[in-house]
């Protein structure tokens, strides 16, 4: 019988099932395998000056108060030691006892000059919430005192800004409001948020939709060329949502519905370096009246014009959870992915996209 090296084995445990005969795939490895807590999500990365930094936030489960914002640097070809680096500590009450609420869904964002930036939210829910941000001059080391952003300013909330040409910052935002009534809807509200002086001063957009026909949240933002961009992201109507804008994010069309299934889950999107677009999501359907539908598998698909898209590779299909995916391109051509493994641990993949074939699909459906 044949005998294989552990090494072997365990590429074998961990690899995505490929379309393509040569793998795209370079690296698959948990960044958080085991900490002082117990669950984990909303993953976010970014590379700086001295390398990759992610983070998530943990505790005990979400909406716990005792969630904090985690930090993880990638040095010397490993990942650290997560330390803690904000939390929804607010103050001591008169009994001696702390109020702490939950923090919510870290964005970590490196401008072509600056700070490191990490957004996140604090709060009770994400009805309630409110916007933070924190930032850093060495690259993530350490980090100044968290602020408070403005009232009515969120900041990304849950996928990167994008820089643009004048060097501005466009956060993809949105917001959750609760109904009114039992026979009305929540509200899910895509809107805009800009900053030119990292996080000092705001503009946003009004909110772009009336948040009931189409429930959307958390958009990534695509560059078509020149000023045209076009936002994707998460939807209750069980398909990616799109909405697009002509002159660099100030005004945005009507919100329709993609090619793409979703299952109310978080999505992550980029534009490449060399014009095309990916999108990392769970191919699969909402299923009704069930909260965020099922999140395996874990997909990418890339396309030309962010309109027809085509099936790239399976990162998981397994029974679990596998979900809130973010994704970048760093300065060597390469395409780094993390996400929630089973509300477990922290996973991240690296792609090289030259290598990355695809398939077309048909009514939408992931080829076999």
């Amino acid at each position: 019988m044949k005998k294989f090296s552990p090494l072997l084995l365990l590429s074998l445990v961990f690899a995505p099932s490929f379309l393509n005969a040569e793998s795209a795939v370079l690296k698959t490895e948990f960044i958080y395998d085991s900490g002082p807590y117990p669950s984990v999500h909303a993953t976010t990365i970014a590379e700086t000056q001295t390398g990759l930094v992610a983070a998530w936030f943990g505790g005990t489960h979400e909406k716990h108060p005792d969630v904090g914002i985690w930090v993880s640097h990638f040095t010397d070809g490993r990942w650290s030691q997560s330390v803690e680096v904000a939390n929804g500590v607010q103050y001591t009450l008169a009994d001696g006892k702390v109020l702490r609420h939950p923090t919510w869904n870290p964005v970590l964002f490196q401008p072509k000059s600056g700070p490191l930036l990490l957004f996140y939210k604090a709060g009770p829910s994400p009805q309630s919430w409110w916007g933070m941000l924190t930032q850093s001059a060495d690259g993530g080391k350490t980090w100044e005192q968290p602020r408070r952003l403005p009232e009515g300013i969120i900041g990304p909330v849950k996928n990167k800004p994008v820089q643009l040409e004048d060097g501005s910052l466009l956060c993809p935002t949105s917001e959750e409001i609760k109904a009114d009534s039992k026979d009305e809807k929540e509200k899910w509200i895509v809107h805009f948020e800009r900053t030119r002086d990292f996080g000092v001063t705001w503009e946003r957009t009004a909110g772009l939709h009336d948040g009931k026909q189409i429930q959307a949240i958390q958009p990534s933002i695509l560059f078509l060329g020149g000023d045209k961009l076009l936002a994707i992201g998460r939807s209750r109507q069980e398909r990616v949502f799109e909405i697009r804008s002509d002159d660099g994010g100030r005004t945005w069309s009507e919100m329709r519905l993609g090619s793409l299934p979703n299952n109310n889950s978080g999505t992550d999107a980029l534009t490449l370096a060399d014009g095309r677009h990916l999108i990392v999501y769970n191919h699969v359907g909402g299923e009704p009246g069930k909260w965020g539908g099922k999140r395996t598998p874990l997909n990418v698909s890339v396309s030309k014009d962010a309109q027809a898209w085509s099936a790239a590779l399976v990162l998981e299909r397994e029974p679990g959870e596998y979900s809130y995916p973010a994704i970048i391109q760093t300065k060597d051509g390469l395409v780094h992915i993390t996400y929630t493994w089973k509300r477990q641990k922290v996973k991240h993949v690296v792609i090289d996209p030259t290598k990355l074939s695809a398939k077309p699909m048909s009514d939408g459906k992931w080829p076999e």
